[in-house]
């Protein structure tokens, strides 16, 4: 079987300054950082596709759609790209409230190119572990989805510590029917020890 191909990250610059837009991607050009840009936005998410990993470089203010309205319309349709707005210096208000819904960061014009390039850096690592853990989370959830109605009941008492004797009381049945079932969950789940089934259930649970 092949292997996946890992797709470059890409810095999403949405601005409708043409001389900003330019000089963000000769920027990203400098450094090599593959980039794309647009000039509103509606522009970009007409084009922008969920499954690309990378960054969102969103001017604040922009006529039709607003980097802010942007920003909401991402959330709504459950996109999780990390935004770093950028901003002018009566805009720091706007852009600490979208600090509280979600964006990763903000930086005020004028800004030293290595100051921007630092944090795109930093983002696009956040992005890639969280999208790490969400093909994590989802294999689990996948795993979960096989186990019977029974496995699953099994599971919930073995994972809060329970021995298999309590577990076939609390289920009256066998003690050996508890031990087949949870056989089946720890091969079904691709556990190897009751510590790393508990992990597992609790990373699925958990939000990312």
């Amino acid at each position: 079987m092949a292997e996946k191909k890992e797709v470059p990250a890409v810095v999403f610059i949405v601005d409708d300054d043409d001389a900003v837009r330019e000089s963000l991607e000769f920027l990203m050009k400098s450094i090599d950082q593959p980039a794309e840009s647009f000039a509103s936005a509606k522009d970009f998410l007409n084009a922008y596709q969920a499954e690309k990993p990378g960054c969102l470089l969103l001017d604040i203010r922009m006529p039709g759609m607003s980097g802010i309205e942007l920003q909401d319309e991402l959330r709504k349709r459950d996109i999780h790209i990390p935004i770093i707005f950028i901003t002018g210096h009566g805009d720091v208000p706007m852009a600490v409230k979208a600090i509280q819904e979600g964006a990763a960061d903000f930086i005020q014009k004028p800004f030293r190119d290595q100051e921007l390039i630092d944090r795109i850096r930093e983002v696009l690592v956040d992005d890639s572990q969280h999208r790490a853990d969400l093909t994590e989370r989802n294999e689990i959830l996948h795993r979960m989805s096989t186990l019977t109605e029974r496995e699953k009941e099994v599971m919930e008492q073995v994972v809060v510590g329970k021995a298999n004797k309590v577990v076939a009381i609390d289920l009256s049945v066998s003690q050996r029917t508890v031990e087949i079932h949870r056989a089946n969950v720890m091969e079904k789940m691709k556990a190897k020890s009751l510590a790393q089934l508990v992990r597992l259930v609790m990373r699925a649970r958990r939000e990312i």
